[in-house]
């Protein structure tokens, strides 16, 4: 069957809990945090860096619908403190996780009083990672209130 386009919107072809866009550009970190998050029962599309990620979102005539952001922070291109800065100019109700293998306190504390939901590090445990969407989903959810 597959998914389908509904009023220009993307509908998938099956329930899920969200659809969340993870932003690293280490393939291996991706292919985990995508199959932890797809058996929690997330849509999990995937960027290597800020670039790709800006791209994907604006994509096609009407921008992704996303429900939550993951984010590296060092990678090439754009990176992920300039990506999270655009998302939030852009997208400000779509709530930003930042997932680092570089842990940085002031960095941490900066992006956090901007808005930043979470901010986890490399490497992650699949339920803190699971529970840090489900609490961003939340706060996405009240934002919509």
């Amino acid at each position: 069957m597959g998914a389908e386009f509904t009023s220009g919107f993307f509908m998938p072809d099956h329930a899920t809990n969200g659809r969340v866009l993870v932003v690293d550009d280490e393939a291996d970190i991706r292919k985990v945090v995508r199959m932890t998050l797809q058996k929690a029962g997330y849509d999990v599309l995937e960027a290597e860096n800020g670039e790709k990620a800006i791209e994907t979102i604006n994509a096609g005539e009407n921008r992704l619908l996303l429900d939550v952001v993951i984010c590296d922070i060092r990678m090439p291109k754009i990176n992920g403190v300039e990506a999270i800065a655009y998302f939030r100019s852009n997208y400000p109700r779509v709530p930003l996780i930042v997932l680092t293998g570089f842990p940085d306190t002031d960095m941490a504390t900066s992006l956090l009083r901007q808005g930043v939901v979470d901010y986890l590090v490399k490497p992650v445990e699949g339920e803190k990672l699971r529970e840090a969407v489900a609490r961003a989903m939340g706060q996405r959810e009240l934002a919509h209130l």
